[in-house]
């Protein structure tokens, strides 16, 4: 997958997020293959509260910020049927908040750069038609891919109760 990598203040430019960004895209294609198809595109955004909380308000009716938002422009179906030749096809987009993500790993006790990872995985399995919120089996099944993909980049279960 092509990943178009957009960072913006407050991210610290103490930590490459291109690369870890980089390694969430390979990593999950390790464990839903469907994400490393030649032809994907998607972008990312490493940007602020205040954007994040402007394109919830925009996009999705929600007037506050949230750890990361994921815009898909692929039906699942489009996504598992996408013929191996062809032009780029936008899988979509993703926006990750700052200080929601630093909030969260140090309420977690974690590091920011790993929760990042994970809110990345998180939001590209989102991107290709996962959704943990049809119900408790698709939750169970979409958590246990990043918990999976987490694995491999030694990331510990940020759920916690699985054991793979």
């Amino acid at each position: 997958m092509d990943l178009e990598i957009d960072i913006e203040l407050p991210w610290p430019e103490t930590v490459d997020w291109a690369a870890l960004a980089d390694r969430a895209v390979q990593t999950i294609a390790q464990v839903a293959p469907e994400l490393g198809h030649p032809r994907l595109a998607a972008s990312l955004l490493f940007t602020s509260d205040e954007e994040v909380h402007a394109l919830n308000r925009e996009w999705r009716g929600k007037d506050k910020p949230t750890n990361v938002l994921s815009f898909p422009m692929l039906e699942r179906d489009e996504l598992l049927a996408l013929p191996p030749e062809g032009p780029p096809e936008l899988l979509g987009d993703i926006a990750l908040a700052y200080e929601t993500c630093a909030r969260e790993a140090d309420e977690k006790n974690i590091a920011v750069e790993g929760h990042a990872a994970h809110l990345v995985i998180h939001a590209l399995l989102h991107l290709a038609g996962y959704d943990h919120e049809i119900s408790p089996e698709d939750a169970r099944a979409m958590e246990e891919l990043e918990i999976k993909a987490l694995a491999i980049l030694g990331i510990a279960d940020p759920y916690g109760d699985h054991h793979y």
